[in-house]
């Protein structure tokens, strides 16, 4: 008997451990939705272990995808993911885990002095702590930090040593910190065009209120290609909205804090709009 192949192997025993696994692709990303579930026309999947509308049996929707079920790793739906994966990820939160992900040395350093030991992983960068309990993920919780969590994914990278500990406070507390406030657009958007007969049909706050839940929508449900998505929506409402004067600092501002829900730094929400300004002309 031929023997099962990494990273397939090492799938196959995490999931016997309780660990929800998926395939990463190269550039340690998860692989992307199929056609019937582009732009989650599917209505998106949810939590794992949770009923949703989404039954596509591939490997759709990033971290909840991940499955501890050995006919679903193992299908011929994941088969071609397996043979193109670099790694194995694992959804923290799903195995009950909380991932403290530290980058650089300053980083190790502030951890060593500010948060308990427990089993560490060493990365390419730095090191993952991995503690017991789960918690809401958030990236950037200070300098080098991020926590992977629920709603989360993580590149395995081996069972690491030291005994694990119970999730600490001094970690939950990073999370609940209060966000920076979303900076506004690096300058006002005041193009002026006026509509048919005098008045612009944005001043109906139906439509520009739709408009930017619409945008803001779009950015949560990016699954992949974040960076991406924010250009396009930052994009797109500028080309619908930012014409004639109707766009406001607040309306950026809900923007922005949707990016930097999904991770992008207020530098990368700043680029983007100046961005998405010059390729308008505006």
């Amino acid at each position: 008997m031929s023997q099962t192949p990494y990273p397939l192997h090492t799938a196959l025993s995490l999931a016997a451990s309780g660990v929800p696994v998926l395939p990463l692709r190269r550039g340690k990303v998860p692989f992307g939705n199929c056609t019937r579930c582009a732009d989650n026309a599917c209505g998106g999947r949810p939590i794992m272990k949770t009923p949703g509308p989404c039954r596509c049996p591939g490997v759709c929707h990033a971290w909840a995808a991940a499955t501890t079920e050995p006919a679903v790793i193992v299908s011929p739906e994941w088969a071609a993911a397996w043979r193109r994966a670099v790694c194995v990820g694992y959804h923290p939160g799903g195995a009950g885990l909380t991932i403290v992900d530290l980058d650089d040395a300053d980083a190790i350093a502030w951890a060593r002095t500010a948060l308990p030991a427990t089993r560490t992983v060493p990365t390419t960068r730095g090191l993952h702590w991995i503690y017991r309990g789960t918690m809401a993920s958030r990236n950037a919780v200070r300098p080098g930090v991020d926590i992977k969590s629920t709603m989360s994914y993580a590149r395995y990278l081996g069972p690491g040593t030291g005994a694990m500990t119970d999730l600490p406070d001094a970690v939950r507390a990073l999370a609940v910190k209060k966000p920076s406030p979303a900076p506004t657009a690096p300058h006002p958007v005041t193009v002026s065009v006026t509509a048919r007969e005098g008045t612009c049909p944005h001043r109906t706050p139906r439509f520009l209120d739709r408009g930017i839940a619409m945008a803001e929508q779009r950015i949560t449900a990016a699954s992949s290609a974040v960076h991406n998505t924010v250009y396009r929506t930052f994009l797109a409402v500028l080309s619908t909205h930012g014409r004639c004067g109707c766009l406001t600092d607040t309306h950026v501002a809900r923007l922005f804090a949707a990016a930097q829900a999904k991770g992008e730094s207020p530098r990368h929400c700043t680029e983007a709009w100046a961005n998405a300004l010059t390729a308008l002309g505006m």
